[in-house]
């Protein structure tokens, strides 16, 4: 048993370890010189950041079990913090240490910017869907799902919404009610530690990309960097890789859907996968890194803006960057995506500046737009299936789970069953 792996992201990564653990030969090839795919290290300035600014919570399971298998120390490299939403125009809510559902009944009671009545409306929410098994029936846009059930206000705007777009990347007049009641399920309800916040203090190729290329290269991995797969053909002897001489028993693909439905197009047996494949439109990512004078810090290491691009800044001073530097991010498509990326950038400052006095404008800016950064989560949008009517031709992505959108968590879990697969068969 010999299983090739195309793709070198958070879920070929998975897959490799979960494979390579078991005592299974993997070859894993990866079209980039960098593992990691779209949650990757990058230098700027001389400063290691990362491609983009992530955000994990303490539902991430599988992920958090990947890091500590391959010694990634996710207790030292991710700042845990209760769930807490802290906006730059006053609102604020924190859930204190306590079990569920009290954690979250203070939360919304005590919140500044919140009512008593908000409180109570929100707390009835998610009874009403604890009682319906967190099942949207039919399907709709989380838009007007909150409507339907009366979610209105800061409500709407300074905790659904706002969570909505955070977790799926997808507007909320046009996200999946379905999808993100999921969200809600695992992410606020059960454990106490579910809804912790998990921010990186450490770049992204450090919290599990390099520590899974290290742990695979121990265990006999053979590792391609810079080997973008072109063809993948099937023998007697198993798969073909383009042109190379050895076979392979398996082969997991490990890529976006639009790299993975090119790959399939040989194969008549997939056309119904490759039509499911092309369905799928994409939402972007961006953040925009600002260089401010040392003193500038932020009230908490991560504030939220409302009524501008801006959605979320980080002060990396606070985690693991120089002081001063600052990581904006605007997820999903609006206004912001047609600006270019100097403008855009002046934009990101003046918002700043508007609720930071005297702020002086920054020593240098850097955008970085993830133009396909995940696909856009809409209601009924059918997935492929892992298992291809090609025997030992395995999909793995985060676009592939039906309940949940693309996060790193799905892209993992995505891994570690695809190795499930392979070693089954």
């Amino acid at each position: 048993m010999h299983v090739a792996i195309i793709g070198g992201g958070w879920s070929g990564l998975a897959a490799g370890v979960a494979l390579s653990e078991r005592g299974v030969p993997v070859t894993l090839f990866e079209a980039a010189r960098q593992a990691g795919g779209r949650a990757r290290r990058v230098s700027l300035e001389g400063i290691e950041l990362d491609n983009g600014q992530h955000i994990l919570i303490g539902a991430y399971r599988t992920t958090l079990e990947l890091m500590r298998k391959v010694g990634a120390r996710p207790a030292e490299r991710l700042l845990r913090l209760p769930l807490e939403l802290r906006y730059a125009d006053g609102f604020a809510l924190r859930a204190p240490r306590c079990p569920y559902p009290f954690n979250l009944a203070a939360a919304l009671a005590c919140a500044r910017g919140l009512t008593l009545r908000d409180a109570w409306c929100a707390a009835r929410f998610l009874n009403r869907l604890r009682a319906e098994s967190f099942r949207v029936v039919p399907d709709q846009s989380v838009s007007a799902w909150l409507a339907r059930h009366g979610q209105a206000g800061a409500l709407r705007t300074r905790l659904w919404e706002p969570l909505c777009v955070s977790a799926l990347n997808t507007p909320a007049h046009a996200a999946s009610a379905q999808v993100f009641a999921h969200v809600l399920r695992d992410g606020l309800t059960g454990a106490r530690e579910n809804s912790d916040l998990l921010i990186p203090r450490a770049d992204l190729g450090q919290l599990f990309p390099e520590p899974a290329m290290a742990f695979l290269r121990a265990r006999g991995a053979s590792l391609e960097l810079g080997a973008a797969v072109r063809q993948v053909a099937r023998t007697p002897q198993g798969f073909r890789i383009d042109e190379r001489p050895q076979s392979f028993s398996s082969v997991i693909i490990a890529t976006g859907p639009q790299h993975a439905a090119a790959l399939l197009e040989p194969f008549d047996a997939l056309r119904g996968v490759r039509s499911a494949m092309d369905n799928f439109v994409y939402e972007p990512i961006t953040t925009c890194y600002l260089k401010y004078a040392d003193a500038f810090r932020l009230p908490a290491p991560m504030l939220g803006f409302a009524d501008g691009l801006i959605q979320w800044v980080f002060d990396r001073g606070q985690l693991n960057g120089p002081a001063g530097l600052m990581a904006v991010v605007i997820s999903a498509s609006g206004a912001h995506s047609s600006l270019p990326n100097e403008p855009l950038a002046a934009r990101v400052h003046q918002e700043l500046a508007k609720n930071f006095s005297a702020l002086a404008p920054p020593a240098w800016s850097r955008v970085i737009a993830e133009r396909r950064a995940t696909f856009s989560c809409r209601p009924r949008l059918a997935r492929p299936p892992m298992v291809t009517p090609v025997p030992g031709l395995i999909l793995c992505g985060d676009y592939l789970d039906p309940d949940y959108p693309g996060t790193l968590e799905t892209a993992v879990r995505s891994g570690v069953r695809a190795a499930e697969i392979a070693v089954k068969r």
